[in-house]
C-alpha cells in the first residue's frame, strides 16, 4: 500500500507565500510524476502543476510564474512553493502520485485560505 500525507496548509494573507509539501510511504520502488490539484468551494478539482522523473515541470496558466513545483526523490517527496498569493489561490490542495505497476495516489488535501 501507498499512503500520502500532505502539510504545509495555512491562512495566510493576500501576497504571502506557503510551501506544500506531499511525502509518499509504503512499498515504493519508484515514483513517475508528482503533482498537485487543487478544488475550491463549489468548482471541480483543477489540475496545478506536475513534476516528471526527470525533473521536467509544467504549470497551469493561473499558477505560472508565482508556484514552483519541486522534489525530493531520497525523500519521495514533493512540494508547491506558493508565492504572491491571491484569494482565488484559496482551495483545498491535494497531491497526485503516479507509481509504476501500483497506479495514482492522492492526498487526503490541505486547506489553503488567502484573506484579502
Amino acid at each position: 500500500q501507498v499512503q500520502l500525507v500532505e502539510s504545509g496548509g495555512g491562512l495566510v494573507q493576500a501576497g504571502g507565500s506557503l510551501r506544500l509539501s506531499c511525502v509518499a510511504s509504503g512499498s515504493i520502488f519508484t515514483i513517475n510524476a508528482m503533482g498537485w490539484f487543487r478544488q475550491a468551494p463549489g468548482k471541480q478539482r483543477e489540475w496545478v502543476a506536475t513534476i516528471n522523473s526527470v525533473g521536467t515541470t509544467i504549470y497551469a496558466d493561473s499558477v505560472k510564474g508565482r508556484f514552483a513545483i519541486s522534489r525530493d526523490y531520497a525523500k519521495n517527496t514533493v512540494y508547491l512553493r506558493m508565492n504572491s498569493l491571491k484569494p482565488e489561490d484559496t482551495a483545498v490542495y491535494y497531491c497526485n502520485v503516479d507509481i509504476p505497476v501500483y497506479g495514482e495516489y492522492w492526498g487526503q488535501g490541505t486547506q489553503v485560505t488567502v484573506a484579502s
